[in-house]
């Protein structure tokens, strides 16, 4: 079965530095397949630039397989793009019609500093993480397992939090760029079972304390967040970490 073929108009942010001046620059694609993902078209347009002796367009990427969340950018405004529960790299063409424009660019938030053209630093992320702390629980050899006792529901409402991949599609799409629902998703995690409780308290105070810290902003209360997370993770959560941070 012969694959459907399609042509695309790429307007893509390109931008050298945080520092330096940016604009969007307009590339064709023509007759390319649509079984490729959009990063497969994008190292297609980067192999013809390099030939030409111009610059590729700088993205990120690692396991292309919808599990790292490194690869997000915006897709025609839209964090991950058109399809939902869908990182980028898991985007298709066959999503797109023959002759589409698709203008990507790179998350828009103060606190997601921009490396170049797609590429923002999100280790702020990393901060916020690590302003929770470690579990004082020993985890590192296998417990017996009747140890610690956890419900089949409380199982899985842990897993549907710890699912986030840290993508940032989320504070992107907020128009107050706020990581509510990134730091929801990472306290209920570990405040939902047992090895988390002795820091329940102290680790939902420290990260939004330094949520503010690295200058994200507030909930805006317009569900955007849970409308693009590629986990699907329910903005509920931002109301159980509200209800955490109460003495």
């Amino acid at each position: 079965m012969t694959s459907r073929v399609l042509s695309l108009h790429l307007r893509i942010w390109r931008q050298l530095g945080p520092q330096s001046p940016g604009a969007f620059e307009n590339h064709r694609l023509e007759r390319v397949s649509a079984d490729l993902s959009l990063l497969e078209a994008l190292d297609l347009l980067n192999e013809r630039l390099v030939a030409a002796g111009e610059r590729p367009v700088h993205f990120e990427h690692d396991c292309r397989e919808g599990i790292c969340g490194s690869c997000g950018f915006l897709v025609n405004g839209q964090a991950h793009g058109p399809r939902l529960a869908t990182t980028v790299c898991q985007l298709y063409l066959r999503q797109f019609a023959d002759g589409d424009c698709l203008v990507l660019e790179p998350w828009r938030a103060a606190a997601f500093p921009l490396i170049q053209d797609l590429a923002v630093e999100r280790a702020a992320l990393d901060r916020l993480i690590a302003a929770g702390g470690y579990c004082s629980v020993p985890i590192g050899s296998a417990p017996e397992a009747n140890g610690l006792l956890v419900g089949r529901e409380q199982a899985r409402s842990a897993f549907e939090t710890a699912a986030c991949i840290g993508c940032g599609a989320c504070i992107a799409s907020c128009r107050n760029a706020s990581a509510s629902l990134f730091v929801a998703a990472k306290l209920a995690h570990l405040g939902q079972l047992p090895q988390g409780q002795p820091e329940r308290a102290r680790r939902a105070a420290a990260m939004q304390e330094q949520m503010a810290a690295e200058g994200f902003g507030s909930c805006s209360s317009q569900l955007e967040c849970e409308a693009v997370c590629p986990q699907q993770i329910s903005a509920d959560w931002i109301s159980w970490m509200h209800r955490e941070a109460r003495p």
